[in-house]
């Protein structure tokens, strides 16, 4: 009896999804701030932003339309702006 519970005690451990964590920023990476204000002066206002897989990634809203963005984490160039389509 002990070894099954145990057993179904693993089973439920390996089965338990684990919560989903973003990036650390690197080091030599612009603060979040900085990674915002190019967007804000082309008139987004940012929602969202995190490290996530190399870059800043996160979410804007201009004219009340969502995009999705991506910032060069060293120089703050916005790479990808888009249309959210969620």
């Amino acid at each position: 009896m002990m070894k099954h519970t145990m057993f179904v005690m693993l089973a439920l451990s390996v089965l338990s999804p684990a919560p989903a964590f973003a990036d650390v920023p690197g080091k030599g990476w612009i603060s979040r701030e900085k990674a915002s204000a190019g967007l804000a002066k082309r008139g987004y206002n940012v929602t969202k932003i995190e490290a996530d897989d190399g870059h800043w990634e996160g979410e804007a809203v201009r004219k009340g339309i969502r995009y999705e963005f991506h910032v060069n984490p060293k120089t703050g160039q916005i790479t990808k702006l888009e249309r959210d389509r969620d």
